[in-house]
């Protein structure tokens, strides 16, 4: 047993190896006095997503705290990016994977997890996926991977090329080193709390802003303090928000949060494209209004300074969603307005 995982480990660990750090990319020609905002691109790791740095540290989580050995099956509640990474990396361990996500999960996505190895078990809302998913662990001897629950804490968020580390190096050498502002989304909440966390260990002046989408209690729970706050439906901008306050949100390490109207994610994600020829997924829409709107703040007050904000993953894989001009309009209707907004920044 202990020679497998050590050898698991191994594997990962090499895989890091052989893979570069993912792109900081400045947006230019943008309507901004002094503002520079800034795109890290995590659609460039082998899997294609943000994802991937998330799956790799659950995986190596679950291996040095035993819960994972030769023969185990692992089972994830995810709406697909999760899936397709943590696929990538059973695949790798020679151990059988299965993915819990909504029947509405964009078929590109499913065609990965498949691709990889995957298994996928669909669910009919994204309500039911948690207790589905530890109900079909349980079934098999498996171990749930539950990122909503360890992502927080499965990242070592002090450095070790963790996300934030790699942002604030790659700026290092920008008119605006230390940035203004971060603005992140939330998904399993993982990810904010180590940019948040690394912020304060380093003892920096970066603001950290989190956007939400419509239909995830995120934004009301952290303006309220109630984390019991839940909602009966998902969000529809994939992998960001959540119908329940997950235990990786940790709202203290967050300085504000902005509620992004689902049709302004869409607008701002297309907007993307045609200033500067970024296909991305629709969280990228909701991270990037985010950033606008922070930059226009910035302004009101006369501020100048650097806003960082990630893009999550490629449009390559929601052509059949998002990128689809008759499935938007009748999933979310008329973006007019948004688009209107977004004109004045380019």
């Amino acid at each position: 047993m202990r020679a497998w995982v050590a050898d698991a480990i191994q594997k990962i660990n090499a895989d890091f190896q052989r893979s570069a750090d993912t792109h900081l990319i400045k947006l230019h020609g943008l309507k901004l006095n002094g503002i520079d905002i800034y795109l890290k691109d995590e659609s460039t790791h082998p899997t294609g997503s943000l994802k991937h740095r998330l799956a790799r540290s659950l995986f190596l989580y679950a291996l040095c705290n035993g819960k994972i050995n030769q023969g185990s099956t692992i089972v994830e509640a995810s709406s697909g990016s999760t899936a397709v990474s943590e696929a990538y990396f059973a695949r790798m361990l020679g151990i059988p994977f299965i993915a819990v996500m909504p029947k509405s999960t964009a078929q590109s996505k499913i065609n990965l997890i498949t691709r990889f190895g995957g298994r996928c078990h669909f669910v009919d809302c994204p309500t039911q996926m948690h207790d589905e998913a530890q109900r079909l662990a349980d079934e098999c001897n498996g171990y749930f991977m539950d990122q909503f629950m360890f992502a927080e804490r499965a990242t070592d968020w002090r450095g070790n090329n963790n996300i934030a580390e790699s942002i604030f190096g790659q700026m290092s050498a920008e008119p605006h080193p230390e940035p203004h502002t971060v603005v992140m989304s939330a998904g399993t909440g993982g990810t904010s709390a180590t940019i948040g966390r690394f912020i304060r260990y380093r003892g920096l002046n970066t603001r950290l802003v989190v956007v939400d989408p419509e239909h995830s209690v995120f934004y009301d729970s952290y303006r309220t303090g109630d984390r019991t706050l839940t909602s009966d439906r998902g969000s529809k901008i994939e992998g960001v928000g959540r119908p329940k306050v997950e235990a990786s949100f940790q709202p203290d390490v967050i300085d504000d949060m902005i509620k992004v109207d689902d049709r302004a994610s869409i607008a701002t994600m297309r907007w993307l494209a045609n200033i500067a020829g970024i296909n991305a997924g629709a969280s990228t829409g909701t991270n990037l209004w985010g950033a606008l709107h922070v930059a226009a703040e910035m302004e009101k007050k006369n501020e100048k300074g650097a806003i960082v904000t990630l893009m999550c993953d490629s449009g390559e894989r929601y052509t059949d969603t998002y990128h689809n001009a008759d499935w938007v309009k009748s999933t979310f209707g008329d973006i007019t307005e948004f688009e209107q907004q977004l004109a004045k920044f380019a």
